[in-house]
């Protein structure tokens, strides 16, 4: 079996940057997951001043975080359907 030189050369350079997008996406990953840690270290502090609310201002904040997070929770299993 003899391939051309040309397409030996073409077939590394699509495995190479095949190589480089995988590792962009892994640095992605990580950055995204460094994030959500974050937030959640954030809720964690929060959490003891909105138990200090009113009924009326935790419902508030509350559907605000559950939105956003119910948006989040629907982007991060897109990902792996």
């Amino acid at each position: 079996m003899h391939f051309p030189l040309d397409e030996i050369k073409r077939k590394l350079e699509l495995k190479s940057k095949l190589n480089t997008q995988t590792r962009d996406v892994e640095k992605q990953i990580d950055a995204v997951t460094q994030q959500i840690k974050q937030l959640h270290n954030e809720i964690n502090v929060l959490l003891p001043l909105i138990n200090r609310l009113d009924a009326e201002q935790k419902g508030d904040l509350s559907k605000k975080l559950n939105t956003e997070g119910s948006t989040l929770i629907q982007s991060l299993v897109s990902l792996t359907s």
